[in-house]
């Protein structure tokens, strides 16, 4: 499967396993297993999208929102449960405006995930950990 390294956004091919003890990336050598959400913007947005084979949730937040603040704790918690199995994205509206409006964010936070390049689901609204690993598990 391909995976796009959260450091250097290098596609990797990754053997299809149901867990990994180490997987690295082959250009950075950087950690595949690293599950700290990636910052996504105009520039490497498509690209990230285009190459995960895995489930991609992207996170649409703003600094200014409360509710964001609230989810971003619970997000990274999250993340912790998927590695090489969902990437999680953030992108912030207020600086990446033409993501936001290209994706009609009308409301923030939104999730919206994408599989197989394209969008599959989508919810607006804080969630807490438990409701985003149930969210995720329903489209591993």
């Amino acid at each position: 499967m391909r995976i796009v390294c959260p450091h250097c956004f290098a596609v990797n091919n990754v053997p299809v396993k149901d867990s990994y003890k180490k997987a690295n990336c082959g250009k950075c050598k950087g950690s595949l297993l690293d599950t700290k959400p990636i910052s996504l913007n105009a520039g490497n947005f498509d690209e990230v999208i285009a190459n995960s084979d895995i489930a991609v949730i992207v996170d649409f937040w703003a600094p200014w929102c409360g509710p964001c603040k609230m989810m971003a704790p619970n997000f990274e918690k999250a993340a912790i449960h998927f590695p090489l199995k969902t990437l999680f994205a953030k992108v912030n509206t207020e600086d990446e405006q033409q993501l936001g409006a290209r994706f009609g964010i009308r409301s923030i936070p939104t999730l919206i995930i994408f599989k197989g390049g394209k969008e599959i689901h989508r919810l607006s609204g804080a969630l807490d950990e438990k409701s985003l690993i149930s969210l995720v598990n329903q489209y591993l």
